[in-house]
Formats: structure tokens, sequence, C-alpha cells
């Protein structure tokens, strides 16, 4: 901070010291207007339009922001770490909506909307759920507003804190449901009488990548003792399973490599300071383009990809189940009494509906680039609308996987006679206790695959599974 604020006091120029922003930076700001220029950064940028975006995703914008401005590198007062700690401590979330970000020179329109936060203007989020003016909610838990100065404005809203936050949290989802996913179709596999002997470590070893190794070993451990894989339901041998239950591994796989790699790039980004202009160790500030998104929104986009997959593998595998003739003497749609009963003829149509919607938000945001602040800003990443449809499609994603949950669960309760795996015993127990039906007449399907997303999304279904497996990957 003591090498802004010698800069502040010295005649030349410096940029979001003594200028103003963007296009505008040509303009030297005089020492009585640049506590007003901080403020109108903050007021002017605070532009955001649409529906509020969720409170984890706000924390984490701030508190990511926080780790940011902690560093050293960005100039900013130790006040304003402090009350930006504060803030968070007190549980205020500041209104942040749904559009606004171009992601370059930052998570500008989002990250103004905290900052108008920490100088008591706007409306904010109590820790009671209530939207109130923020200078209420400050005053309530003795924070005081700080006035900005020199380049503390452009210092709160110029970072990749926001598509970075969604990044992490897509990350720790995407992990579970891709242990889920690999849960689920081993009991497919089971129902459909498939063949394990694809899920062999020497088979995947000559394929050397990690994510497939992952989840075949996954398969393994969860068939390990079934009584139904391999089995012929009649006297026509099968030579091979269909490809979305053969090669579940190879899809899964493919996708956990994804992972790692957003994770690599989160890590990354975890570990800079986005600024500009920057404080150097040396003491130089220096303009830089660090705060371009695109790292970040690649790795997002991709993992939209590799969502939409995963949610189309897993779809087909239940259209299987439900079919009479690819089922292998499973009942019409797993139905009580077929023709009366539809069974689950329209959850697979609801699945196949997200699956559809989960292919439109694969479509990569990170292609387009609308120029922007009189083309001075001529290529965005839209980093920040990658990181929303993703959270998009890991909702949905989960959905899909309680839909074959719900379908291959049911099958393999159909398979009277043979003795499933001890862990798909373990899984059944535990999501008929969760409130999902096994197979009967036709009922109110709706609440039984809410149980099921609930299942799955809140880690259950793992925690199931390894009280026989032990830990997944």
């Amino acid at each position: 901070r003591q090498v802004i604020d010698d800069l502040a006091a010295k005649p030349d120029p410096v940029y979001g010291v003594s200028t103003g922003f963007g296009a505008l930076a040509v303009r030297h700001i005089s020492p009585d207007l640049r506590a007003q220029l901080q403020r109108n950064i903050v007021r002017s940028h605070a532009a955001g339009m649409g529906p509020r975006v969720e409170r984890e995703v706000v924390r984490a914008l701030m508190f990511l922001r926080l780790k940011t401005v902690a560093s050293g590198r960005t100039g900013v007062r130790p006040l304003v770490v402090e009350t930006m700690a504060a803030i968070l401590n007190a549980g205020i979330t500041p209104v942040v909506h749904e559009y606004g970000s171009l992601g370059c020179s930052g998570d500008l329109a989002p990250l103004s909307h905290c900052a108008l936060t920490l100088m008591g203007e706007g409306e904010a989020e109590g820790p009671d759920g209530e939207v109130r003016p923020a200078a209420e909610l400050l005053a309530e838990h003795g924070i005081a507003p700080v006035e900005l100065r020199e380049k503390e404005g452009l210092a709160l809203l110029n970072g990749t804190d926001g598509m970075l936050g969604m990044l992490v949290m897509a990350c720790a989802d995407l992990a579970r449901l891709f242990t889920s996913a690999d849960i689920t179709a081993a009991l497919s596999m089971e129902a459909l009488l498939g063949t394990d002997k694809v899920l062999a470590a020497e088979l995947h070893a000559i394929r050397p990548h990690p994510g497939q190794a992952a989840s075949a070993a996954n398969m393994r451990a969860v068939l390990a003792g079934s009584g139904l894989t391999g089995h012929q339901q009649d006297d026509t041998p099968r030579v091979q399973d269909a490809y979305s239950i053969r090669c579940a591994p190879q899809v899964a796989g493919a996708g956990r490599d994804t992972l790692d790699h957003a994770r690599l790039v989160a890590d990354r980004e975890l570990a800079a300071a986005v600024d500009n202009p920057v404080v150097l160790p040396d003491g130089r500030v220096e303009s830089n383009g660090n705060f371009h998104g695109a790292p970040v929104a690649y790795v997002l986009d991709f993992l939209a990809v590799a969502a939409a997959d995963l949610g189309s593998i897993a779809e087909r595998r239940t259209d299987r189940l439900l079919d009479r003739n690819r089922s292998h003497g499973l009942p019409p749609f797993l139905a009580g009494d077929a023709g009366v009963d539809s069974g689950l003829m329209i959850a697979q149509y609801t699945q196949a509906a997200l699956v559809s919607e989960l292919k439109r938000l694969a479509v990569p945001a990170s292609v387009d680039s609308i120029p922007s602040s009189a083309m001075q800003e001529d290529h965005v990443s839209m980093g920040w609308s990658a990181a929303r449809k993703l959270r998009t499609a890991v909702d949905n994603l989960a959905r899909i996987i309680a839909v074959e949950l719900v379908a291959a669960t049911r099958a393999i309760e159909l398979r009277t006679g043979l003795t499933p795996a001890p862990a798909t015993q373990a899984v059944l127990k535990a999501v008929r206790a969760a409130g999902v039906e096994g197979p009967g007449e036709d009922r109110f399907l709706a609440p039984d695959l809410a149980a099921a997303h609930e299942f799955v999304r809140s880690g259950k279904l793992t925690e199931a599974a390894e009280t026989v497996t032990g830990p997944l990957a």
C-alpha cells in the first residue's frame, strides 16, 4: 500500500491510481477527485441484471477476492481486507445478479455488487435470509463502511473470482457424480446380466488412461460377488455387451481425466493474484492482462462436455433396461402389469429431456466474444457464462444418474432367484430407506425421483456402496 500511496503523491499519471479506467484511462485524475473516482467505478459497474446468484457462489466470489487482496499484489489498505472478512464472517451476502460479466477485466458487475456492500450501499442478504439495505446490515454487525481510496475500487473488481469459485465447487460436485455414475453403471450391468470381464485391470492397463482405470476399478469393487453378471438369460450366448455397458469405464474415465485437468487449472488460479495493475515485489506497478478468464473458461466448457456425455451414456443404459427386446428378460418398462401399468416409461422421458438440455449446455461459451469498452476490451472470455451453464449441467447430471439408479435397482429386484453383489444389496437397502420404492403397480413417481436425486446429490449413494467396498475413487 505504501507503494500506491507514494505513486499517488507524484504528478505522473499511473493507471488505476490517478487515471480513469478502460477506454477512459487517458484522463489524469486530480487528487481531490480520486475518492469519488473509486466510488464511481463501483457504483457504475454494479450494473447486473436478472435473477439473484446463489448465496454459495457470492460467498465464494467474495472469499477469493479477499484471498487476492490479502496477497499484497493489489495495493489496498489492510482495512479493506479486514472489512471484507468481517462481512463474510457476519454472514452478510451481497445481492449479485445473473448477468453482467464478460469474464474479462474480471467478473466486473458481480464483483462490483460485492464492493458496493463494502461501501455500505445497495442491498444484501442477512444471515436470516432477508434482503435489506446493506448499510443497515453493516450497522447491526458493527461494521463501518469503507471509504475507498486510490486504486481500491479497481482492485475489488478486477478478478476471475466468480468463475473460479464456481469451477472449484463444480469440481467437488463432479468428483462425487463420477463415482455415483460408476456405481449406477455397475448396477445396470448387473441388472442386464452383462459380463464384468471387460472390467479386468489388465485390459485397462494396456490403454493407460488413469480415469478409465479408476472407473473400472470402482465397477469391479461394486460387482464383486455378484450372482447376476455373466449369467445368461437364455441359451443364446452374448459375446459382447452393448457399448453403453461395455464402454462405461472409457466414457466416465475420460470425464475423470478432464476433471483432473480442470483441478490443475483451478489450483494454478487459486495460487494467482489477479489484478490490473499489480504491485510487484520489487515495487514496480505494472499493467497486465492476467484478468483474462480464458484459462478458467476453457475448462468450465470442457467439464460441461464431459457432463453431457456421462449423462448421455447413463440414459442409454436406462433405455436398455426398459426395452423388453434388449433387457434380457425384464418386463416392458419394468412395469408391474405392462399395459395396465406404464412403469418407468416417462421417467426415461424426463431423463432424455435432461440429456438433451445437457447437450445444449455443452455448447462452449468461451468461443464467443463481444467487444466492449469502446473496443479497448476487444476480446473477452465469457467465463462467467461458462460457469453459470456448468452449474445447471451439474444439477441435471445428478438427476440423470438418479433416474438410472431408480431403473437399475428396480430391475435388479425383478431378477428373482439371482443374488446381487453385496455392495448392490447395501445400495438397495439404503435407497429404499431413503424413500425410493421398488417394483409394483404404478404410483405417483415424481417423489421417488426427487428422493433418488437427493440420494445421489448428497453422496449417500456412494456412502452406501462404500460400506461394503471401502473407499471408491
